[in-house]
C-alpha cells in the first residue's frame, strides 16, 4: 500500500526528530541540569586530632628606648637616622649647653682655689701645732725650774699662757681646715653636678639596637623628658597575639607554633608561645598572649605588622573527624551532607577543634550514622535533599554508589 506524499514527509521528518530528541533527553540527564551531582566524598574517621589553633597578632618589641634630655633645652645636632644600627654607649645626638660650660670652667676653677685654701690652712696647721710644742715644752721646763726656786711664778704662769694660747691656736688652725673642706667637697659635688648636667647632655644608645623613629630634628626645643630618638632592641621582638577563647582550651607556655608574617605569604617561621596573658579583652571574648620568634628574623619585620600564628594543641582524645571542607551551612544551620544510596541528607553537627591537616572534630549529628558513612566533601554544584549524586573515585570516573 503506497502512503500518500503528506504522510511519507511527516514520518520522514519524525525519523529525523526522535533520536535528536531521545540524544537530547540522554544528554540532559547526564551532562544538564537534570544530570547526577558529581561529589568527592571521604570516610569519617575516629582518632586523636592533633588540635592547631590559629590567632593574629601584630610584632611588637619587648624593649622600646626613648631617648631624650633630663631638661628643657635646643637640639644641636642629631648623628643618627632612622634604620640606623647603633652599639650600646654610641652617642646619638647633643643637646646645646648654653652656657653650661662656663659655669663648670668657673665652678672647677672654684674647685682648684679651695685646694689652695686648704692647703694653706694646712700650713698653718702643721705651724700652730709646732708652736704648742714648743710651748707645752717650755712651761713643763718652767715647771721644773720653779721646784729648784730658779725661776718665780710669774714667769711660770707667762709660759702656762703661752702654752694655752698655742693650743688655741691649734684648736683655730683645726677648724679652719675642716671649714676649707667642707667647703671644697660642697663645691667638688657642684662641679660633679654640672658635669653630670653636661654628660646629660650628650644622648647616647643605651643598648645594642636599631633606631625606628626619630621625633625631633637639630635646631628644635626639646622638652624635658621628651624623646628625641626612639630604638629597639631586635633580638626582643615578639608577637601580641589574640585568640578565640572558645578555642584556647590546652593553650600554654612554651608550645611550638609557626608564624606568617603578612609581608612574607608562605614562609613560616618558628617560634613558640613565651607566656599567656594573666587578663583576657572581655570585650572581645579573646586570650592574649605573647609570642617569641626562635631566631631572630632577617631583615627584621616592621612593628605593627599583622602576623598569623599557628599554635600546635597537645593532642586530645579520640573523636570523629571529618575534612574541614565537608562542612556545609544548609538553612541557616551547619553540618555535613551524608552521601548514601544516591541521594544527600543533611545532618547538623557542632564542630570542635582543627588540625593542621585541614580536619575538625564532630562533637555531635553522628548519632544515627554507621561506620560506612560517607560524608560529602566537594560538589560541582549546591547540594539539594533531592540531588542525584555520584560519587568520584580516586581516578576520576564518576560511578553510581
Amino acid at each position: 500500500m503506497k502512503l500518500p506524499p503528506i504522510r511519507r514527509r511527516l514520518l520522514f521528518v519524525l525519523a529525523i526528530l526522535l533520536p535528536l530528541v531521545v540524544l537530547f533527553l540522554l544528554s540532559a540527564l547526564r551532562t544538564g541540569p537534570f544530570a547526577p551531582l558529581v561529589v568527592d566524598v571521604a570516610a569519617i574517621e575516629t582518632k586523636p586530632l592533633v588540635p592547631v589553633l590559629s590567632g593574629i597578632g601584630t610584632v611588637e618589641a619587648r624593649w622600646r628606648y626613648r631617648i631624650g634630655p633630663t631638661r628643657t633645652g635646643r637640639l644641636a645636632e642629631l648623628g643618627t637616622d632612622v634604620g640606623d644600627a647603633v652599639s650600646s654607649g654610641q652617642i646619638l645626638g647633643k643637646m646645646d649647653p648654653i652656657d653650661l660650660k662656663e659655669r663648670v670652667n668657673a665652678q672647677a676653677a672654684g674647685v682648684s682655689a679651695l685646694e689652695a685654701a686648704i692647703a694653706m690652712a694646712d700650713a698653718r696647721l702643721r705651724d700652730a701645732q709646732a708652736g704648742r710644742i714648743y710651748a707645752d715644752s717650755q712651761y713643763r721646763r718652767q715647771l721644773a725650774l720653779l721646784e729648784t726656786h730658779a725661776v718665780s711664778k710669774d714667769e711660770v704662769e707667762v709660759a702656762a699662757q703661752r702654752e694655752q694660747a698655742a693650743a688655741a691656736a691649734v684648736e683655730s688652725a683645726t677648724a679652719a681646715v675642716e671649714l676649707a673642706r667642707r667647703e671644697h667637697a660642697a663645691s667638688k659635688a657642684n662641679l660633679d653636678a654640672l658635669e653630670r648636667q653636661m654628660d646629660e647632655l650628650i644622648l647616647r644608645a643605651p643598648v645594642n639596637g636599631l633606631v625606628v623613629e626619630r621625633r625631633i630634628e637639630p635646631g628644635s626645643t626639646a622638652m624635658a623628658g621628651e624623646a628625641v630618638v626612639e630604638m629597639i632592641d631586635p633580638s626582643t621582638l615578639w608577637i601580641h597575639l589574640r585568640l578565640n577563647q572558645i578555642d584556647a582550651t590546652g593553650l600554654r607556655a612554651d608550645l611550638p607554633c609557626r608564624i606568617e608574617l603578612r609581608s612574607r605569604p608562605g614562609e613560616f617561621l618558628p617560634g613558640r608561645i613565651l607566656r599567656v596573658e594573666p587578663l583576657a579583652d572581655e570585650v572581645t571574648e579573646e586570650m592574649l598572649a605573647k609570642v617569641v620568634f626562635t631566631a631572630t628574623p632577617q631583615p627584621l619585620p616592621p612593628l605593627g605588622e599583622l602576623a598569623d600564628v599557628h599554635i600546635q594543641l597537645p593532642p586530645g582524645q579520640a573523636t570523629p573527624v571529618v575534612p574541614a571542607a565537608a562542612i556545609r551551612i544548609h538553612n541557616n544551620r551547619q553540618g555535613i551532607w551524608l552521601a548514601g544510596d544516591g541521594k544527600p541528607r543533611f545532618v547538623p553537627v557542632r564542630t570542635g577543634r582543627r588540625s593542621a591537616e585541614g580536619e575538625i572534630q564532630l562533637h555531635s549529628g553522628l548519632e544515627n550514622t554507621g561506620p560506612d558513612t560517607r560524608v560529602v566533601v566537594h560538589s560541582e554544584r549546591p547540594i539539594a535533599p533531592g540531588s542525584r549524586l555520584e560519587i568520584r573515585t580516586s581516578n576520576s570516573t564518576p560511578i553510581q554508589p
